[in-house]
């Protein structure tokens, strides 16, 4: 089963390289990896979706692994959390003058937007859920997929909701740098 993290940690050069060689030298795949700032220019979130054959003893393990990382700040396990996931996805799609319309009338489908017209294709952006993107995908690739990038999952808690913390207190500079609540509007 696959469960989504998300790490808080601190906006510095080699942080991404750190938290990756951990789960290769811990052997767990990651699935997707999404890193972007966030409203506090020294903090950058993590959302990590990762499979873990073992459920909870593997979650836990993960969680624990990535607080001894010094430049973590905070970590949520947010899989079993009311959670908004999403995914972004362009496709650049072959296709004649006389089929865009039908290339069109799936992107109204799935509430895609074509953002690019060339002479011989258009680029279709798309953004849901992961079976969403997977399902335009199927569509398309009879027309003719030439291209295709995919930004990997990111999610966050509904409400004020916070993901599972196992491992409280792991990092004692968890909440000093940055605050949950502060980062709620």
């Amino acid at each position: 089963m696959n469960y989504t993290f998300i790490a808080l940690v601190e906006n510095k050069p080699g942080v991404l390289n750190r938290v990756a060689s951990l789960f290769r030298r811990r052997n767990f795949n990651i699935e997707s990896l999404a890193v972007g700032r966030t409203d506090d220019l020294n903090v950058s979130r993590m959302t990590i979706v990762v499979g873990c054959p073992n459920g909870d003893v593997d979650a836990h393990r993960i969680e624990a692994n990535l607080y001894k990382l010094v430049n973590v700040i905070d970590v949520q396990d947010v899989t079993h959390q009311p959670s908004v996931t999403r995914d972004l996805a362009l496709i650049k799609v072959k296709v004649a003058p006389e089929r865009r319309a039908e290339v069109n009338g799936l992107a109204e489908i799935f509430r895609a937007r074509i953002v690019d017209v060339a002479v011989d294709s258009v680029i279709v952006e798309i953004t849901g859920t992961e079976d969403k993107i997977e399902g335009m995908i199927e569509l398309l690739r009879p027309i003719g997929i030439v291209e295709m990038v995919r930004t990997g999952q990111v999610s966050m808690t509904r409400g004020v909701n916070d993901g599972v913390r196992r491992m409280p207190g792991m990092n004692e500079r968890r909440f000093e740098e940055v605050s949950i609540e502060a980062m709620v509007p």
